[in-house]
């Protein structure tokens, strides 16, 4: 059973840097600002575990990921001079993610095919 489900998430990890939690919290806020006029996101946020920091996110089609990275491009870069990405997910089905192994190959992101499942 394949799927025709076409959403793609986007799974980071921060590291924030010692002393720089309630700077990186302040950009979070500007991240989930700028992401709410965003058509094709799905779901998005942050979680804490101390000073790793998690961006829960889903997003129609690799056309909306590829949106919202140049959305926040500029948040995104003032984050990691105070943190650095421990892991960084990408999943969604191969049609999608063969959209985006190029333009986010310098983030060095793991890619997980999804094969079974649906969306409602």
């Amino acid at each position: 059973m394949a799927t025709q489900d076409r959403c793609c998430s986007i799974v980071p990890y921060f590291q924030v840097s010692s002393g720089q939690l309630p700077a990186f919290q302040a950009l979070c806020e500007q991240f989930v600002a700028r992401t709410q006029s965003e058509a094709k996101c799905l779901y998005y946020g942050f979680s804490f575990d101390g000073d790793v920091v998690h961006c829960r996110e889903g997003y129609t089609d690799a056309e909306g990921v590829l949106a919202h990275l140049e959305n926040v491009g500029p948040i995104l870069q003032e984050a990691l001079k105070i943190s650095t990405i421990l892991r960084l997910e990408i999943h969604g089905p191969e049609s999608e993610l063969a959209q985006l192994r190029g333009p986010l190959s310098g983030l060095a992101p793991q890619f997980f095919v999804l094969e079974y499942g649906f969306r409602r």
